[in-house]
């Protein structure tokens, strides 16, 4: 049985800069050890790769006092480089969203950037080298999801089919990949050091969201009671819900979709929400989850890909 790896020391973590409130999670050790090991990884990765460190806030005004972070990269050097992203697939990928502002977006620039740790940057590495070859990218997802119907033609970032558009959820929940198959599409969720709060669904649009749940058919009778309390699964829910959302969209655009969490085996908070959530589902056809190191066991992407991808983010 392999043992657990331990949390580094406090001295370990404020002597990289990376000693922060935000990683303890409340009552569980487990999951505040793993996010501390991942940001003093993120640190020595970007050391090693010579790159310089961030700060706290990201930009900070000119004259103003900053907290070095090390799991950061200065801001102006980020968008420069685009050392957040591991390969030139990666970078061409992210610049390319950004260069694109779809209506009424909610995206956090800065931190897609600068901030290593950010999880929508953890989707653009993952697959960005899938963007610009549609046929590599239909033979690595049908390599990892073999029954998933259709071609892709197309893989985008941090998308929403509409967003705040009530024709789909009306939220600003987003994917931060989707690969755009021939009448179908797969939503990928990328939970890096995630990890998930109760929240209690907006009111004004409990009642929209509960419907595309019952038009659905894949949820169990006790959704309602575990989303309208509130819950830790309410954003893992309404990711769900924007694929099947385009499932019922009136344009018939879209006739298969899943949702995919992908997280670090590490990242056992994200594990565990993922299995909780399949108990609130009677078909779970349309959702599933796996990890980063399963995704690149498979072999699916270039080898160099491979290999980056583990230096940055597989932690030992």
């Amino acid at each position: 049985m392999t043992a657990e790896p331990s949390e580094p020391s406090k001295a370990e973590l404020v002597a990289a800069h990376c000693w922060e409130a935000d990683d303890r999670v409340p009552r569980d050790p487990g999951m505040t050890a793993f996010r501390r090991r991942a940001r003093l990884h993120q640190a020595r990765w970007r050391d090693a790769h010579g790159h310089p460190i961030g700060t706290q806030p990201i930009d900070p005004p000119a004259g103003r006092p900053a907290r070095l972070v090390g799991s950061r990269l200065p801001l102006d050097y980020a968008r420069e480089t685009g050392a957040n992203f591991v390969t030139a697939g990666a970078r061409a990928a992210a610049a390319g969203r950004m260069a694109t502002k779809e209506p009424r977006q909610s995206v956090d620039v800065q931190r897609l950037w600068a901030d290593l740790l950010w999880s929508p940057a953890l989707a653009c590495n993952l697959f960005g080298d899938l963007a610009g070859d549609p046929g590599l990218a239909d033979r690595a997802l049908h390599t990892w999801w073999p029954d998933v119907p259709g071609t892709v033609q197309e893989v985008r970032f941090l998308y929403s089919p509409g967003w705040l558009d009530l024709a789909y959820t009306g939220s600003l929940v987003s994917f931060g990949a989707a690969f755009m198959l021939d009448g179908g599409v797969v939503g990928v969720d990328a939970a890096y050091v995630d990890r998930a709060k109760r929240q209690v669904p907006k009111p004004i649009r409990i009642d929209h969201y509960l419907a595309i749940a019952e038009r659905s058919g894949v949820f169990a009778p006790h959704l309602a009671d575990e989303m309208s309390n509130g819950s830790e699964l309410v954003v893992m829910w309404l990711r769900h819900l924007l694929v099947l959302s385009m499932l019922q969209h009136p344009s018939d655009r879209w006739r298969w979709g899943r949702l995919v969490v992908v997280h670090p085996a590490g990242n056992a908070a994200t594990a565990d929400l993922c299995a909780r959530y399949r108990e609130l589902l009677v078909d779970d056809a349309s959702f599933t989850s796996t990890t980063i190191e399963e995704l690149l066991a498979a072999g699916a992407l270039p080898p160099a890909t491979t290999s980056a991808l583990r230096d940055r983010y597989v932690i030992d």
